[in-house]
Order: C-alpha cells, then structure tokens, then sequence
C-alpha cells in the first residue's frame, strides 16, 4: 500500500482545507482507515478514523470541525477542516487505524495562523 497526502497549505485561523489522501492497493477495504497529524514537537496523534462500514470517530479537539469521507471508487480518503486554529498546525497523515508503519508517506503541512 502508498498512500499520498496532499490539500495541505496556509491557511487563517478561521478558515478551512481539504485534504486527500490517494491510495493504492486494497487500502480503502481496511476495517479502519484515518487520518492523523503531527505537530513540532509533539507525537503524532489520530484526529479521525472512518470504519469499513461508514463509521467515524473523531478526537475531541476536531470534534464538529473536521469531516472524514471516503471515495472507495476513486480509492481515496478526505478530511475536510473547518475553523481552523492555529493548534491544528501540523504534518497531516493518512494510514490505518491502528497505524501500520510501512504505510506512512510524506504527509502534507497544514500551517494555520492567527
């Protein structure tokens, strides 16, 4: 499996970003599939996972912000942001939930300012 993450970008506290995250191989039919994020000195953390049946979960600190979404045709993951705040700063990834380390790609910045 490789997966890209891509849509990150500058953006005003306020504001809102979509990104995706495009997938090869069978990644779409894993029971658990989502996004994290990682921060300058902080460890990386799950901010959202969607199940094979359509379920999500989410942390609280994007609870009602952030929407995962899922295209199983196109074999692609989103996670559109809304009232960004500057602590949403971070490297974005996708993976499985729980991760698989193999699968970690190069991530996209999200950089929010105040």
């Amino acid at each position: 499996v490789q997966l890209q993450a891509s849509g990150g970008g500058l953006v005003q506290a306020g504001g809102s970003l979509r990104l995706s995250c495009a997938a090869s191989g069978s990644f779409l039919s894993f029971n658990y599939i989502g996004w994290y994020r990682q921060a300058p000195g902080k460890q990386r953390e799950l901010v959202a996972f969607i199940s094979s049946g359509g379920s999500t979960n989410y942390a609280d600190s994007v609870k009602g912000r952030f929407t995962i979404s899922r295209d199983k045709a196109k074999n692609m993951l989103f996670l559109q942001m809304n009232s960004l705040k500057p602590e949403d700063t971070a490297a974005y990834y996708c993976n499985r939930s729980p991760y698989v380390k193999d699968y970690w790609g190069q991530g996209t910045l999200v950089t929010v300012s105040s």
